[in-house]
């Protein structure tokens, strides 16, 4: 099997690290899963070459070359590896695809506010919190049971980047008593795919700096 290829954002600070974003980890992360060769290719998003804007107009990673287009929406690449490389499937039953989905966007609003009394760190809360009701209430170690889906590898990087950087910028950290969503984040950063795919978290931290200094 040819080696596909993928463009991810490098880290801030170091030329040829692989850098922190979430949506390029999960297209990653995918690839390891499946057991799909990569050759990745580095960016610096804040000095796109011109080669890779030729490619991705909108300059966004991570795009990946399929079938001779390149594709940069992380949704859609998952989608189009679930199609061509089957097995094992990763696909997310229907009614679980939607688990987690405000997380992210919850966590970056928190990240960035200003206002401590503006409740975004309840808004959080909440979302993690129904997270862990979901784990809670469905039996088996994932959002769909005992069987690793897209799902999970979508909200492992965004964990993650949760712990990292507002543990640093907030010193906040997820609620003891969330214990379901707390073993869920731990067993997917011990998988060897996450291990073999995650940012360090100094460049967590460096990447999220310019969004929380604004």
């Amino acid at each position: 099997m040819a080696a596909l290829d993928i463009c991810v954002k490098v880290a801030v600070g170091a030329p040829d690290v692989l850098g922190d974003c979430p949506f390029s980890q999960r297209v990653l992360l995918t690839l390891e899963e499946k057991k799909i060769p990569y050759k990745i290719h580095l960016i610096n998003v804040s000095d796109k070459p011109k080669w890779f804007l030729d490619i991705s107009p909108e300059g966004k990673v991570p795009a990946m070359k399929l079938d001779g287009k390149w594709v940069a929406d992380s949704d859609v690449i998952v989608e189009i590896l679930e199609e061509k490389y089957p097995e094992p499937s990763l696909k997310t039953p229907p009614e679980f695809t939607s688990v987690g989905s405000k997380i992210f966007s919850a966590f970056v609003t928190f990240l960035t506010s200003k206002d401590p009394n503006d409740g975004s760190d309840k808004a959080l809360v909440n979302e993690l919190e129904a997270l862990e009701n979901h784990l809670k209430t469905h039996p088996g170690t994932f959002v769909a049971g005992e069987k690793l889906t897209a799902v999970d590898l979508s909200l492992a990087p965004k964990l993650y980047h949760l712990e990292i950087a507002l543990g640093h910028y907030k010193n906040w950290s997820v609620p003891e008593s969330l214990t379901n969503v707390r073993s869920y984040a731990n067993t997917l950063f011990s998988r060897e795919s996450f291990e073999k795919t995650k940012a360090k978290k100094e460049f967590v931290v460096a990447g999220w700096a310019s969004k929380v200094n604004k």
